[in-house]
C-alpha cells in the first residue's frame, strides 16, 4: 500500500526543502512544515523559509503562521500538524512533512507525552528558581527530581531545563516518565521517510554560502525589525541562526564581515548537531547522501520508486 505521508528530515542547508517540493509536484502532495523556526512569520530569511514563488508551486502549511512573541512547543506543533494532516487526507491527497526539527518527527513517529497543562504559577516559580540558583545549581536540583532530563538536556538550554522542573513541580511526575508513556501520532503503515545526510564538508560549504546570500535577501532588515520589538531572548524565534551575530553588527559592536563569519560558524555547529541527532535517533530511516538536487532526487527514487515510468 502506498503511504499517504512522506517524511523528509535533514540538517540546515541540506536541500530538504527542494526535495520536498520536487516530491510534492511529482505525486500531487501538500507540504507541511516541520521546522521550529520556519513557523515564524518574522523569520522568512533567517529560517530559509520557502520563497513565495516556491510556495505557489504546491500547497504549503504551517509556514510563517506564528508571531515571534508566541513561543510554540513541540506539543502545540503536533496538534496543529495532526489537524493539517487530517485535512489533507480528507482531500484525498498525500502529504510531505519536511524540516530539520528532530523532535517534531519523533513526536509523529514515536509519540508525545500527554502532559497536563502546567499552571502559570508553577511556570513562574520554575523561572524564578532558575534565576535564583543559576544553571549549575538548578541542574543539580533537577537531577534529584528528574535525573534523566538533567543528564540529557544540553548546557545552556534554559527552556528545556525549566520545562522539566515545572512539569515535576506541577504533576509530581518526572517529565522523562511522562515521555515514556507515549504512542505514535502516525500509524506505522501510513508513512515512509528519508533523512538527508550529505558529506560534512559539502554541507558546511552550503551553510556558508546560504548565510552569505541571506544578507542580500534582507536578513539585516529582518533582524532590525525583530530587535526593535524588544522581545524576550528566551523565545524560540530570538534564537534563530544569525540573529545574535547580525544584531551585534547593527548595534555597532562588530563589522558586517565579522558578524557573517561568526554566524556561519554557528550555523555549521548547528548543522553538525542536527546531523548527530538524526544519526542517533533515526537509525532506521533510509539515507540520501548526495549534494546536488538532481542527484538527491535520483537517490530518493531509488529508495522509494513513487513514480510510474
Amino acid at each position: 500500500m502506498e503511504p499517504r505521508i512522506w517524511l523528509i528530515a535533514g540538517p540546515t542547508a541540506s536541500g530538504k526543502s527542494a526535495l520536498a517540493l520536487r516530491l510534492a509536484q511529482a505525486i500531487g502532495a501538500e507540504i507541511v512544515n516541520a521546522d521550529a523556526l520556519q513557523l515564524y512569520a518574522d523569520l522568512r530569511v533567517l529560517s530559509a523559509r520557502p520563497s513565495p514563488e516556491e510556495e505557489a508551486q504546491a500547497p504549503h502549511h504551517l509556514f510563517g503562521i506564528a508571531d515571534a512573541a508566541d513561543g510554540w512547543s513541540v506539543g502545540r506543533w503536533v496538534r496543529a500538524a495532526s489537524e493539517v494532516l487530517d485535512e489533507i487526507a480528507a482531500r484525498g491527497r498525500p502529504a510531505v512533512v519536511v524540516g530539520g526539527t528532530g523532535l517534531y518527527f519523533s513526536a509523529l513517529t514515536l509519540g508525545l507525552a500527554d502532559i497536563p497543562a502546567i499552571p502559570t504559577a508553577a511556570r513562574d516559580q520554575a523561572q524564578a528558581e532558575f534565576e535564583t540558583l543559576g544553571e549549575e545549581a538548578f541542574r543539580v536540583q533537577l537531577a534529584e527530581r528528574d535525573p534523566a532530563a538533567a543528564a540529557r538536556i544540553a548546557f545552556g538550554d534554559r527552556q528545556r531545563l525549566v520545562r522539566a522542573w515545572e512539569v515535576f513541580a506541577a504533576t509530581g511526575t518526572a517529565l522523562s516518565d511522562w515521555q515514556g508513556q507515549t504512542r505514535p501520532v502516525l500509524a506505522a503503515e501510513a508513512w515512509r521517510a528519508v533523512a538527508l545526510e550529505p558529506p560534512r564538508e559539502a554541507l558546511y560549504a552550503r551553510c556558508d554560502a546560504r548565510l552569505a546570500a541571506m544578507i542580500g535577501q534582507g536578513a539585516l532588515e529582518e533582524v532590525a525589525a525583530l530587535a526593535a520589538r524588544n522581545l524576550s531572548p528566551d523565545l524560540p524565534a530570538m534564537k534563530a541562526l544569525g540573529y545574535r551575530e547580525l544584531a551585534a553588527h547593527l548595534r555597532g559592536e562588530t563589522s558586517l564581515e565579522a558578524a557573517i563569519a561568526a554566524a556561519q560558524r554557528e550555523t555549521r555547529r548547528y548543522a553538525k548537531r542536527q546531523s548527530t541527532w538524526l544519526r542517533g535517533q533515526m537509525t532506521g530511516w533510509p539515507r540520501i547522501d548526495a549534494v546536488a538536487a538532481e542527484d538527491q532526487w535520483g537517490q530518493f527514487l531509488a529508495l522509494h520508486p513513487v513514480l510510474t515510468p
